[in-house]
């Protein structure tokens, strides 16, 4: 340096600078130091910088003032700074010689100012707005020129000015350079034609425009922040996403890298077809010789072969981005521990006398920026960890939609729906959390290393002592993780177990109710339950251990490390510096070491969820060459040629040897027994089976109605367009050939129904119906129709077939492929095809097949009873058919129960329109319908349905808490845990920080022996005291946490869920019927599992972090009043960001959690309807969507994390102000206090951050989950049915001894409000009758029933059975005494045992003797299990014909004086439904029978038939008299061919 400012100018002194008591630097420090270190800066970071702009291209911004005035200034500091430069030239040719420095520092700072100018003009040309980079630059350079702007002055009034241009120039740069500091925190213009810029409608996120402080403060979120504050947030006020993290570029980013991954394992793959090779020598059961070596060796190739990685796929997609936050995390990890070295200084600051007082106010302040930095640089971190989170889960969903899209169904076998869900919402939801912490990995080794640095400088080896106990707790806390987590895993299983139970429950209420089955599953659950609990107590046992290790760990660690170091060595002494810098090191040392335990197990589950998604994205794809579909110039539009499919490639063929041509236009029927592949012939066609041999060409588009209608949750116009475009005209004829016209009518809101989930709240029939408009109105050219006739009434399948299929139907000239039962079609059609077994028997026209008398011709002996009748008349609209027509294609049930079967439907279809049912159904003029044709409907008409219908809405929406969680919640969950106890508790806490203050204020009493020299006597009782607090601090913990978690709440958690169970089976039928099973189940699991867990939890944690919060304010106002003044402000900002951040985050997760459930509705929706998506190619569109709603669930997602860095970085503000002042008084009041309370007050506060930020956390995490009380209260005040059982009025065991029943003027309506479904009705049984119901869809007939079982309750007057008015005894008493075969067959999962008898009140002679009669006899032998046969959920497992022979065999064990049998039709093959029928003739000789039947061949025998219609009694009477009457009774048997 002495060559630079030469010998006159030293560049430094110590008396001038450290020593003196108002400071100052040397001259020759201020002219190089100073102003090189933002030059310095500026150079290094500038090709980094000019690198991201050339690849991060904005667009340009326009010349702005701003801009203008930026640049002018840059100009003038460089002229300043020249000016500098040629004044030392000038008295260099004066013969006044400066040293050279005068030359070198205004060339290098004028350099430097061309180059800052330059970057003000090209980051416009790139388009940023907002520039760090220049900002930290002015930053240092103002820094720097404080110093001498202050000497100068201080120099002035000393001695005068002497150099009056340089002390001029000095001055204009000081001027600029702060000017231009204070312009670069403003915003420029947003780039021409970015999307701020031109589309101003989408609500653009503000990120993109911040500034750069706004960015680092996270400023730019406080608007949102106040909106959420004053108003409760909607969907609305949401920002949309940044575009970098929308679906549109993430999944393509990720797809793009995995298709690379896949295509380099097949590249490296030496053998292709070695591979192949050898699968065929497999499977052809080597018919080739294929010698084993030869085998040997193809295997030992295939093994090279490495499986492509999905892991390097995703670190090459957003590796580099998060690499950024891994450079935040390391410089934050380095200036954390600036601070306990800052403190040592401090202490040493306070012991020394006369030292200037400067040096305490400067270290307070470098403490205080240390702090403020280290919180910027640590919430960018996140920033950056959790937007790759975010990113990840985005494309890994996108992934595995696309994927699930077209894998085989052979994959699908192999991973469920749930699988597949769990994949999209757990594993994707793993690596989201993974990322936040992945940086620990490589972090806290390294804090730990730097920790245990420090602490050895500071105490020597004796640090070894303290590790000791850190890593003897490593093994103690990571047994207790291990332990937690099996626990956890068992709790999981019994918690999936009791919703899997209480889903099937729900599903099943009716029979429940039916069969007064409550209490048995009641109990089922509460046992499920208990397990639950108890596996819930153990884990709080540990987790009570845990708490108490990881609060007592710092001070065990203390405790022995100053034990032994004062032990060791008597001239070692523990003095204040010693003792509390080692202290807030260990502090430091905490966090990494209870972290990595916690990340090692979070990546060893992640690499779990990676290996899973890493298979399914494996999974075979189907082949899209299986079917042909290049149009061949010929006749025939299927051709199938040697077919030989299967459905996986390791199945046995389910199709063999197929040969079919179709001709262009023609229909043909393809029929067969149950189980012979004709809709696997169909999905052949399709091409979703595996082809094994031949070929199958299909020319033209293709529409597909499935066997099982699959329907979208959307309205009913959308599912029928299915993404065309709306045509009225053409959409009117759709509606009206499938029958579909009158159903809107009676729909509360037209076309614009919303149809629930699996289309619950259509019938059977009307769903069949919509698939079917759906194909029509697609417009194919080949129609492939899988059964859809058969889940409709005979009529309506008529209409349909004549309308649509038929001849003369609207498709007549297009390609047909119809598989049916109805043998009453096949004379129209075409050809017929006969599957038989998997072969094609025979294939012709009807009248061929009939000659031939094979297969075909048998068939149609056995099941043509009367069913085929070659009338013409009945093609005509009959004029008297007429009057009921329409409500017959209404098909829409009014009835509770589904007079269609819901065709191997998990759900019950509840008909929940009913509750908004218009009065049309019961309005007595009925329209007529001729068979206009289209083009003639009136546009009156037309004008009349365009009126948009307000739909009023079945399902009510959930109503979601908004705005402060009111106290009463709080007050009720403390009622569940007991008052006392919970005053208790709170005094608990008290007492744990009490011990805790003592022990830290005995520490610093202890550490002052060290000055008064009095230490070696006390040692032993100052050791021992200290342990003594300690130990007792960790037992009140202990205490504590035992208490809480394992006693108290568990108690509270056990009574909430008890009574809402309760609440819940005792809740009427009506209840159901509104309130859809999810919501319900979500109740019982996501709430339950918050009151069980996330509660006590969130309660400790708050207790702990707020008497943590109230010990540090405590201690530093204590020691120094002054402190006082601060705190007032302090908490009102705290007050004030928390009330503004609690509530935004709060609605924040409430909105992202209810954004969250339509991407898995959807995607299992998707799921269910892949054939179909895929038939009629929409693939794409449904990723579209599905992409959508993953970015409107991100949308809220996003500025929830951002709120939690907005609170972080002003919360550790509010710390670091606390820091700051406790430091600052410490110092003021220096001559007062002792080195150790310094150390106490200050260290102390370090710690205070963490605790504050913690705070405000739980405090919004208890107001979200304590909303779970809430809403489980709410259903455990769910109004209750009539009492099980009254006391007094118990009917005696034999009752009913008859059977008699008897209405008297009986009438009932659904729920409160709505219109009489039975009126008046009044009738006689007698014991042992056998009655018909019959009637109109919409007549009343299953109404009838559940009033007998009192599911209805009475509007007026009452059913008597053998003299017992059933409106008085209790229902179970009723119930327990009639039986019914309802028309959907439910089974629950558990053995078929107890399916029969859940009480197991009958011996196994019973039951089999039961099972014999209802012909299960022979298939449940067979079983392994026998009685003990495992039924899956929905009894799955079984067919629907034997389901319902399973609910014939519970009511033969039951057999009760009266059976209702609700006839189920299309469930079953005519067989099975003689066989019921004629077990109910011989079994129930003696019983009254009440039988609602749809054929009306099966009452043809009755005593009597009652016909409803409108509910009244129409005629009752001898099916024969009726026939005679010719009324009602006999237009309908007239229908069916019997009259």
């Amino acid at each position: 340096m002495e060559h630079l400012c030469g010998s006159q100018l030293p560049f430094w002194e110590h008396n001038l600078t450290l020593q003196a008591e108002v400071p100052d630097l040397p001259e020759c420090f201020q002219l190089t130091v100073l102003p090189w270190i933002p030059c310095i800066y500026l150079w290094l970071v500038f090709p980094l910088y000019l690198f991201y702009l050339k690849r991060n291209n904005r667009g340009y911004i326009m010349m702005s003032i701003l801009n203008r005035i930026k640049t002018i200034f840059g100009l003038i500091l460089w002229v300043v700074c020249w000016t500098d430069l040629f004044t030392s030239f000038h008295e260099m040719q004066q013969g006044n010689v400066r040293p050279p420095i005068y030359f070198v520092t205004p060339l290098i700072v004028g350099m430097t100012m061309l180059l800052a100018t330059f970057l003000i003009q090209f980051e416009r040309l790139k388009g940023v707005q907002s520039s760090g980079v220049l900002f930290i630059f002015w930053t240092l350079s103002v820094l720097c020129a404080i110093v001498p702007f202050r000497s100068k002055i201080i120099r002035a009034n000393q001695e005068g000015v002497t150099d009056k241009l340089r002390f001029t120039t000095f001055y204009m740069y000081f001027a600029t350079t702060l000017a231009e500091l204070i312009l670069s925190c403003f915003n420029e213009n947003p780039p021409l034609f970015s999307s701020a810029a031109t589309d101003p409608t989408n609500n653009p996120c503000p990120e993109s425009t911040a500034g750069f402080l706004s960015r680092l403060t996270f400023w730019w979120f406080t608007s949102m922040a106040i909106k959420g504050y004053r108003s409760s947030l909607e969907t609305k006020d949401l920002w949309s996403l940044n575009k970098q993290d929308t679906s549109e570029l993430v999944i393509p980013k990720l797809l793009g890298e995995w298709e690379g991954e896949k295509t380099k394992a097949q590249s490296t793959e030496p053998g292709v077809n070695g591979q192949a090779a050898y699968a065929k020598a497999a499977t052809e059961s080597n018919h080739v010789a294929t010698s084993p070596e030869e085998v040997e060796v193809l295997l030992s190739r295939q093994e090279e072969t490495r499986p492509p990685s999905f892991l390097r796929a995703l670190l090459k997609a957003f590796g580099p981005y998060f690499l950024i936050g891994s450079a935040f995390k390391l410089l934050q990890d380095l200036i954390s521990f600036v601070n306990p070295q800052l403190l040592r200084m401090l202490i040493e600051f306070t012991k020394r006398t006369g030292a200037p007082s400067w040096w305490g106010f400067s270290l307070a302040f470098m403490m205080f920026g240390c702090a403020l930095l280290q919180t910027l640089i640590l919430h960018q971190h996140f920033q950056y960890c959790f937007v790759t989170g975010m990113r990840l889960r985005t494309a890994i969903i996108g992934a595995i939609y696309r994927k699930s899209l077209v894998i085989t169904n052979e994959a699908k076998r192999s991973s469920t729906v749930g699988e597949v869900v769990n994949l999209m919402s757990v594993d994707a939801q793993q690596f989201m959390d993974l990322t936040t912490f992945l940086n620990m990995l490589w972090s806290a080794p390294l804090q730990i290393v730097l920790a245990l640095f420090f602490l050895w400088q500071n105490l020597g080896p004796s640090v070894l002592a303290g590790v000791a106990v850190m890593i003897l707790l490593i093994p103690f806390n990571a047994v207790i993780a291990m332990k937690t987590k099996t626990y956890q895993v068992e709790q999981m299983q019994h918690k999936d177990a009791r919703i899997k139970l209480m889903n099937e429950i729900l599903n099943g209420i009716k029979v429940l109710k039916l069969y007064a089955w409550e209490a048995s599953f009641r109990e089922k659950v509460l046992q499920i339950r208990q397990k639950e609990l108890a596996v819930l107590r153990k884990a709080a046992y540990l987790g009570a251990l845990s708490v108490m290790a990881w609060t007592s760990a710092p001070f065990l660690v203390a405790l022995t490390t100053f034990a032994v170091y004062v032990s060791v060595d008597e001239n070692n002494v523990l003095d204040a510096e010693k003792a509390f810098v080692s202290l807030s090191l260990f502090n430091i040392l905490r966090f990494p070491l209870n972290m990595l335990p916690q990340v090692v197990s979070s990546l060893v589950q992640t690499n779990v969820s990676l290996k899973r998604i890493q298979s399914f994205l494996s999974h075979d794809e189907l082949d899209p060459d299986n079917v042909d579909r290049k149009s061949v110039a010929s006749d025939f539009a299927v051709t199938v040629v040697n077919g030989k499919f299967s459905w996986a490639k390791k199945d046995l063929p389910t199709l063999h040897n197929i040969n079919v041509l179709v001709p262009q236009g023609s229909l043909l029927a393809v029929v067969g027994h149950v189980g012979c592949g004709k809709s696997s012939l169909v999905s052949a066609l399709l091409g979703e089976m595996e082809k094994l041999e031949g070929q199958v060409s299909v020319k033209g588009s293709v529409a597909y109605v499935p066997q099982q209608a699959w329907i979208q949750n959307a309205t009913l116009r959308d599912n029928i367009l299915f993404g065309r475009p709306y045509m009225e005209q053409k959409y009117r004829c759709v509606l009206d050939a499938c029958a579909l016209t009158p159903d809107l009518d009676v729909l509360p809101g037209g076309d614009q129904t919303e149809i629930g989930e699996k289309g619950i709240n259509l019938s059977g029939g009307q769903r069949q119906r919509v698939s079917l408009a759906r194909a029509l109105y697609s417009d194919a050219d080949i129609y492939l129709l899988d059964d859809p006739l058969s889940a409709v009434d005979a009529h309506v399948a008529k209409h349909i077939f004549d309308n649509v299929i038929g001849p003369e139907g609207a498709l007549c000239r297009k390609t047909r492929i119809l598989v049916t039962h109805g043998i009453s079609f096949l004379p129209q059609v075409d050809n017929i095809l006969v599957l038989v077994d998997g072969r094609v028997s025979e294939m012709g026209s009807y009248q061929d097949l009939l000659k031939q008398n094979g297969a075909f011709a048998e068939f149609l002996r056995n099941y043509s009873l009367e069913d085929i009748i070659e009338d013409d008349e009945v093609t005509e609209v009959l004029v008297d058919e007429e009057e009921s027509f329409p409500d017959d294609a209404l098909s829409n049930h009014t009835d509770l129960v589904d007079s269609e079967p819901a065709v191997n439907e998990a759900r019950r279809q509840f008909m929940r329109q009913i509750s908004i049912m218009s009065n049309d159904v019961e309005n007595p003029k009925t329209k007529s319908v001729r068979r206009r044709r289209c083009s003639e409907r009136r546009h009156g008409e037309l004008q009349q349905e365009k009126k948009e219908v307000k739909v009023e809405k079945l399902i009510q929406a959930e109503a979601a808490e908004t705005g402060r969680v009111k106290f009463k919640v709080y007050w009720e969950y403390a009622k569940a845990v007991g008052p006392l106890l919970s005053l208790f508790i709170c005094l608990l806490y008290t007492g744990q920080s009490a011990a805790a203050i003592g022990a830290n204020i005995w520490l610093s009493q202890w550490t002052n022996d060290a000055q008064d020299g009095t230490r070696q006597e006390n040692v032993q009782m100052r050791v021992g005291v200290y342990a003594a607090l300690g130990i007792t601090q960790g037992a009140l913990i202990l205490a504590n946490s035992l208490l809480c978690r394992a006693y108290s709440m568990l108690k509270a958690a056990h009574i909430t869920h008890l009574n809402m169970l309760h609440a819940i089976l005792r809740a009427p039928q009506a209840f159901f019927e509104v309130t859809p099973s999810g919501r319900v189940l979500n109740r019982f699991s996501k709430d339950v599992d918050t009151i069980d867990t996330k509660i006590p939890d969130n309660v400790d944690i708050w207790m702990r972090t707020f008497w943590y919060t109230v010990n540090v304010l405590l201690v530093c106002s204590v020691l120094t009043p002054m402190f006082l003044i601060v705190i007032v402000p302090l908490m009102m900002f705290y007050w004030w960001v928390q009330r503004f951040y609690v509530a935004t985050s709060r609605q924040l997760k409430r909105l992202e959690s209810v954004s969250r459930s339509p991407i898995y509705s959807h995607f299992s929706e998707t799921i269910t309807g892949t054939s179909v998506i895929r038939a009629y190619g929409r693939n794409g569109d449904f990723v579209l969507m599905s992409d959508m709603k993953v970015d409107e669930n991100q949308k809220s997602y996003y500025p929830g994390i951002v709120s939690n860095r907005w609170l972080g970085v002003r919360i550790e503000f509010i710390g670091n102000c606390i820091v700051l002042f406790a430091a600052l008084f410490a110092v003021i009041e220096k001559d007062k206090l002792n080195a150790g309370l310094v150390g106490l007050s200050v260290s102390y506060a370090l710690q205070v951050t963490m605790s504050l930020n913690w705070m405000v956390r739980m405090t919004s995490d208890l107001e979200s989950n304590i909303v779970a009380v809430e809403r489980v209260k709410e259903y455990s005040e769910t109004p209750s049915e009539a009492p099980w059982e009254v006391v007094d009025k118990k009917p005696p065991n034999d009752w009913p001894p008859q059977g008699n029943v008897q209405f008297t003027d009986y009438s009932v309506r659904y729920r409160e409000g709505l219109d009489l479904v039975l009126r008046n009705i009044s009738l006689k049984v007698k014991g042992g009758e056998k009655i018909g119901i019959v009637g109109r869809t919409g007549a009343g007939k299953s109404s009838m029933t559940l009033c007998l079982f009192r599911l209805l309750e009475a509007a007026g007057g009452e059913i008597t059975i053998d003299g017992v008015k059933i409106a008085e005894i209790g229902l179970h008493d009723l119930r327990s005494k009639l039986t019914i075969i309802p028309q959907e067959p439910v089974l629950f999962s558990g053995s078929l045992r107890m399916n029969l008898d859940p009480f197991e009140k009958y011996s196994d002679d019973d039951v089999w003797n039961a099972l014999k009669l209802s012909h299960l006899h022979k298939f449940v032998s067979n079983q392994a299990a026998k009685l003990d046969l495992e039924c899956s959920e929905g009894g799955e497992n079984l067919s629907v014909g034997q389901r319902q022979l399973v609910c014939l065999a519970r009511a033969l064990l039951r057999k009760t004086r009266i059976l209702i049998l609700d006839e189920a039709t299309a469930a079953i093959d005519l067989e099975t439904d003689d066989l019921i029928q004629s077990t109910i003739r011989t079994e129930f000789e003696d019983c009254t029978v009440f039988t609602i039947a749809h054929r009306l061949n099966t009452i043809m025998d009755y005593t009597r038939v009652l016909v409803l219609d409108k509910g009244q009694i129409a005629e009752f009477d001898t099916p024969t008299n009726l026939i005679t009457q010719k009324g009602i009774f006999y237009g309908m048997a007239k229908d069916a061919g019997l009259a």
